[in-house]
């Protein structure tokens, strides 16, 4: 897990369990060991968390009063609400679940008649999520690999069912109706591809590096498809 979604988590948890939380309830909430939860405390400590408490007794959090409850109008804490529901429809359990831990810290933020606004929120989806189908692909690896424009070498089997090997660059991740795209610059055609998640039958970082080429490339692929009316190639 990474440090920082460490961090978050184990604020997350300080916020939610009724203090004092016991280090032993901390590290099994977060998924760490007591030792490294001991060190993540002291790296929130050093930050400017204000928490009290040690080990043996527990720990409480508390927030700064001179900062003043995070605050929405009632209709952007229903569009939140929604938009975090409606991950369902991507099929993807890991984002659908940061969705539902962010929207818990956003509401542990706010005013107590805001927050049970939050509790009662009168728009809903009710769509079924769709089917969940098992990636060949790791999506934690192609998000890893976008957000940190590190190049991957895939093997992709096409529409038509032809493998072929090649070095891409992973610019961005699309969600549709049934659908999981990823857009890519492909080394191999120098050109912008589109490829159906579940076509990318293995994949791997290479150990190169394609920033800072992520945000111009995904201005020019745009730039080209609002010109042209229709998406790159898959």
């Amino acid at each position: 897990m990474a440090r920082t979604d460490r961090l978050m988590r184990l604020m997350d948890a300080l916020r939610r369990l009724p203090p004092p939380v016991t280090a032993a309830r901390l590290a099994a909430g977060t998924g760490v060991s007591r030792r490294q939860l001991y060190r993540d405390i002291a790296t929130l400590r050093a930050g400017g968390a204000l928490i009290d408490g040690e080990a043996g007794v527990g720990y409480r959090l508390t927030e700064d009063p001179a900062l003043p409850p995070q605050s929405f109008s009632r209709l952007e804490i229903e569009a939140l609400v929604l938009a975090v529901g409606e991950l369902r429809q991507t099929g993807d359990a890991a984002l659908e679940d940061a969705g539902r831990s962010a929207l818990v810290r956003i509401i542990a933020t706010l005013a107590d008649d805001q927050s049970r606004q939050a509790m009662h929120t009168v728009l809903r989806s009710f769509r079924p999520p769709p089917a969940r189908v098992k990636l060949p692909v790791d999506m934690s690896l192609l998000r890893r690999a976008c957000w940190e424009e590190l190049a991957l070498d895939v093997s992709y089997r096409d529409l038509k069912g032809r493998v072929t090997k090649r070095e891409v660059w992973p610019l961005g991740i699309s969600y549709s109706e049934g659908t999981l795209m990823v857009v890519v610059w492909c080394c191999l055609r120098q050109d912008w591809r589109v490829f159906h998640a579940s076509g990318i039958e293995n994949a791997r970082l290479n150990g190169r590096s394609f920033r800072p080429r992520r945000v111009p490339l995904l201005r020019d692929y745009a730039a080209r498809r609002a010109a042209s009316g229709s998406p790159a190639k898959t």
